[in-house]
């Protein structure tokens, strides 16, 4: 008999999970998850929280990488049928929405940089930093 892991939901997953539904447009790190559960009375440590994103990331449910600016890791959820290993995300700096590239540049810009400089793209954790059309409409109506 194979020793398989049981698929279970624990109280911690659970508000890990509705964390997740919350800020599904966003990206957000351990802290920012830990921050939540201390806002809703969960006691649960640092190690728990990185282990139950570890599993979400294996299964595909979210995504993890690196911010070039602190080299924290930062997640953001994979909406379902959204190919997000297929195609870039820009993330606003000012309010951290995530923005999918879905359109025919993608095609584009991935053949470019291969035949121009032999460089095969990877989508996954791919994130481009800048400022979404809604917070430049803020900036730019502030006095």
């Amino acid at each position: 008999m194979q020793n398989q892991q049981k698929k279970y939901r624990t109280r911690h997953r659970e508000a890990i999970i509705s964390y997740l539904q919350q800020h599904s447009e966003h990206s957000f790190s351990a802290y920012d998850v830990n921050e939540y559960m201390q806002e809703n009375g969960i006691q649960v440590n640092l190690t728990t929280i990185y282990r139950n994103l570890d599993k979400l990331t294996e299964s595909g449910a979210i995504m993890k990488y690196k911010t070039a600016e602190d080299e924290c890791c930062r997640y953001q959820c994979v909406k379902p049928y959204a190919h997000c290993y297929e195609h870039i995300h820009m993330q606003c700096k000012v309010c951290g929405k995530i923005l999918h590239l879905e359109c025919s540049f993608m095609e584009e810009i991935t053949k470019h940089l291969y035949e121009h400089h032999k460089f095969l793209l990877e989508c996954g954790g791919s994130v481009l930093m800048g400022v979404c059309e809604e917070c430049q409409i803020k900036v730019q109506d502030k006095p």
